[in-house]
């Protein structure tokens, strides 16, 4: 497809905010107590709503949805949520209703290293029944089909790790990954079929969900940090990780708020979620 620039696809949908979602949530997150009718929780909670259904005939060989319908067809295969910015205004429980709002809003041809590219850029507006209000800007990146073996970077691309606040192991598995992407309705084969994701996209495992690391990484943020505000946030992936390997989450806090990263094994960024001051409270 040509680059379309700016454009507005516009699309409406409800969804419940159930107390059995809430639990297996909190259970994939080892949380001690299971939240319960009423109870806030976190904003990554929400990618377990408004996900798509579609029959097996609209479902790729990848397992993703085909596009062409909400999201445009690129003409590439591949498909990588790359980054997304968040602000949210009030608390979400369980038990609610949500209307979600979403927009297609930029679509971008670009060349790289791995070849064609194509960015697509989707904004989501959130509300309850009780005012509670979240706007996402998402970024989506859909690439050609793989032609070799996934690249480690090299010596030059390291990138040097400054002094942490804390940091602490993160162990995840391929259990972990299925229970993600059945809480998610995430298909996607790279996530839980080692066969697809090694012999067919050139990874050497099974990978580890972009949205998975940041909501682990804000569960932690919640952990190290009690009380601290999380209504402004971004993340970025950088490179993908695997199941079982070492990787490690850190957080390097600033006056401007904090920045934690997933570390792979070795040692070199691969998430990056930044949880800023809340803009409207400057």
């Amino acid at each position: 497809m040509q680059d379309s620039g700016d454009i507005r696809v516009v699309q409406t949908e409800q969804d419940l905010l159930s107390a059995g979602a809430a639990t297996r949530m909190a259970a994939l997150l080892n949380w001690p107590d299971q939240p319960g009718p009423g109870d806030a929780i976190p904003a990554p909670w929400l990618w377990m709503l408004f996900q798509p259904s579609p029959t097996a005939s609209r479902t790729g060989s990848d397992g993703h949805p085909r596009t062409g319908g909400f999201l445009p067809d690129t003409g590439l295969p591949r498909r990588m949520w790359a980054a997304s910015r968040v602000q949210q205004a009030g608390v979400f429980r369980v038990g609610e209703q949500l209307t979600r709002r979403s927009l297609v809003e930029r679509v971008e041809q670009k060349s790289g290293r791995s070849g064609r590219l194509c960015f697509v850029t989707v904004r989501h507006e959130l509300e309850s029944l009780a005012g509670a209000t979240l706007e996402e800007v998402q970024t989506l990146v859909y690439r050609e089909a793989p032609t070799g073996a996934q690249q480690r970077p090299t010596a030059e691309e390291r990138s040097a790790l400054g002094e942490m606040d804390w940091e602490e192991p993160w162990e995840v598995d391929p259990v972990t990954l299925f229970r993600y992407s059945a809480l998610t309705y995430n298909s996607h084969r790279i996530h839980y079929d080692l066969p697809y994701a090694t012999g067919v996209e050139g990874y050497p495992g099974l990978v580890v969900h972009g949205p998975l690391m940041a909501t682990v990484l804000f569960d932690a943020h919640r952990r190290h940090h009690p009380g601290a505000e999380q209504n402004s946030w971004d993340f970025r992936a950088m490179r993908p990780v695997f199941a079982g390997r070492p990787l490690t989450l850190c957080c390097i806090q600033g006056d401007n708020g904090s920045t934690l990263r997933v570390l792979d094994e070795d040692r070199q960024p691969a998430f990056e979620l930044n949880i800023r001051p809340d803009p409207s409270h400057a």
